[in-house]
């Protein structure tokens, strides 16, 4: 617990560090929060003041109106003052949080792809909403508020004791009480706060994962099933809420009994005082209402307190978890400075051996040349290690033997995003935003022009049916272009490579889940796009990487076979041969049927 409360003091101190990008409008909200703290309880004394010499002494209506008038104006400051320091917090919070939210989700898209093979969505999606949301409370609703109630505190008793300490110390008779009942509520309600926590990110993770899987959930009629999974964390999350909900019901009660007990305890005095001229009669009509007053102002602050600095703590476990966040090294090392390569050059891979867990291997002892402006096709087995040789290509792994160089030069010695400007990806499973065609295949680069997009879907073959669409390039896709076919998006995606002109083009399965027309369009595509650059391409159909210059045979992350479509059919037994044997048999048998 220690060890728990000094780390997020040192997280604390680390999310103020914070203000100095908005000093102005920081001092602006502190100051109107001091003046705030002062001129609220001065007004009781300043009441009193009018009932003991206006009302009971001289009886001066005129001066009284006077007073009254001031008391009028310092109850209008308090609200300007309100207003402007309730205003410039929440906008020194919103400020902080825009900044630590862009900065956040420009580290988290700078990831490797492991981290995200391990790390739901709704994780992310948590961390950039709702924690940062939580945090904002911190500066508008927990550290500013928090310095006025302590202030406004310590000026109230000391207007108490100035005007009667022993009144003062009467009424304060029963704070001890209601330090042990914040201590206990504020616990309580900070584990509830714990709970809730962890709730939400459950919540997040369940909801975002079958909404986005809902076409499985629907199509093996699991409704019932995720329904009961989503009533069950659904009801944990109500449960974590009842929790404080109920701590609130139980404090909320006391504080309210313990201030009328004070004002109980201050009106029973003066009542005996008065009548039995105890103290000389100074506990008069204005001190009993400047205490009334005073209390009311007292037990308010004390009993937002316990709740405020939840809020703090709450604020700062939710900023624990987003600085852990901007602190996780997940990225690829992007130590290369090298923007001066020639990528027309061939592709080494030497002694190369990759895994994604400690040394379960996926590739081993990789050596294998990719000529410049060949086109190489890597067969086989699921999970011998096709994909993966790519995503090394791309920088999307490291791998943790070997090398692998672009003519010369290293891959790690090349900047990142230099790399990646020249090499472009068609996936199987293509990905498209909830945005326009043209947006999508340009990925909002303003270099790009209309002409180009067009001239390139001319060029893959997609130009006649983005045409006929309503809006043609301007048609809203949908999310993850659902309104398109499968074969539609995947011409999308080559599109989308052919217009930033890549150096290396990787096709990864781009033609395994459309129907035979639009595979006539992709293989017509992929002679187009292929021409003239060096291209990379995994396919399970082999029909479609005949006339590939180089095909790699995988198996078990090894290199088992290396040769030309006819070269490698030679090869009675070889896994290439068999293979080949294997589907065509099966065409053959479909097409007898």
């Amino acid at each position: 617990m220690a060890q728990k409360n000094k780390l997020n003091t040192r997280v604390f101190i680390r999310l103020l560090s914070y203000w100095k990008t908005y000093k102005f409008l920081f001092f602006l909200a502190v100051a109107t929060t001091v003046l705030l703290a002062f001129i609220g309880p001065t007004r009781p004394f300043v009441i009193k003041y009018m009932i003991d010499e206006f009302i009971r002494k001289t009886k001066d209506a005129h001066m009284l109106w006077y007073w009254t008038m001031i008391v009028i104006g310092m109850l209008l400051a308090e609200g300007l003052f309100q207003f402007i320091s309730s205003y410039f917090s929440n906008l020194f919070a919103q400020s902080i949080i825009r900044d630590i939210r862009k900065k956040l989700m420009k580290h988290i898209m700078t990831f490797n792809i492991r981290y995200f093979d391990r790390t739901p969505v709704g994780t992310h999606v948590t961390r950039l909403v709702a924690d940062l949301e939580a945090i904002t409370d911190v500066f508008s609703a927990g550290m500013m508020a928090i310095i006025g109630d302590l202030l406004m505190l310590f000026i109230i008793v000391g207007w108490m004791f100035y005007l009667d300490w022993s009144l003062a110390l009467l009424t304060l008779l029963p704070i001890p009480i209601l330090v042990v009942a914040t201590r206990i509520f504020a616990r309580a309600v900070r584990k509830s706060y714990e709970q809730e926590r962890e709730a939400v990110t459950r919540l997040n993770n369940f909801v975002n994962e079958r909404l986005t899987g809902i076409s499985i959930v629907q199509l093996f009629n699991r409704q019932e099933q995720e329904l009961a999974g989503f009533r069950e964390i659904n009801k944990k999350h109500r449960q974590a809420h009842f929790n404080s909900i109920w701590a609130y019901s139980i404090f909320f009660p006391i504080v309210e009994t313990l201030s009328t007990l004070s004002v109980a305890l201050l009106l029973v005095w003066a009542g005996v005082a008065v009548s039995n001229n105890i103290d000389g009669g100074n506990t008069d009509l204005g001190t009993v209402t400047a205490f009334v007053l005073w209390i009311y102002m007292l037990y308010r602050p004390i009993r937002q307190l316990a709740d405020k600095f939840n809020i703090l703590q709450r604020g700062t476990v939710r900023a624990e978890r987003v600085f852990k966040e901007l602190d996780r090294e997940q990225h690829i090392q992007n130590d290369g400075a090298n923007t001066n390569v020639n990528f027309g050059t061939d592709i080494h891979f030497k002694d190369v051996y990759f895994a994604y867990n400690d040394e379960d291997w996926v590739l081993q002892d990789l050596n294998l040349n990719i000529e410049t402006g060949s086109t190489v096709a890597f067969v086989g087995a699921t999970g011998a290690g096709k994909t993966s040789i790519v995503n090394l290509i791309g920088r999307f792994y490291e791998f943790q033997k070997g090398t692998i160089s672009f003519g010369d030069v290293s891959i790690a010695e090349i900047e990142l995003s230099h790399l990646r400007r020249n090499v472009a990806f068609v996936l199987q499973d293509v990905f498209l935003f909830s945005d326009t065609i043209h947006s999508n295949i340009t990925l909002g680069d303003p270099s790009i022009s209309r002409e180009q997009v067009i001239e390139a879907a001319k060029a893959v073959g997609a130009h006649d049916f983005i045409s006929k669409l309503p809006g043609s390039y301007d048609y809203e896709v949908g999310e993850r272009g659902g309104v398109l076919s499968v074969g539609q998006r995947q011409l999308l995606s080559f599109i989308r490579a052919y217009v930033y002109n890549p150096s290396i083009l990787i096709l990864d399965e781009a033609t395994s889940s459309v129907d035979m027309e639009s595979e006539l369009l992709i293989q017509e595509a992929t002679k187009k796009i292929t021409k003239g650059r060096t291209s990379i391409v995994i396919a399970h159909r082999l029909s479609t990487i005949q006339n590939a210059d180089k095909i790699v045979v995988l198996d078990k992350g090894k290199i088992v076979e290396v040769g030309d479509h006819q070269e490698l059919l030679t090869h009675e037994g070889g896994y290439y041969r068999r293979l080949y044997d294997l589907q065509f048999s099966e065409m053959h048998d479909r097409t007898k049927k």
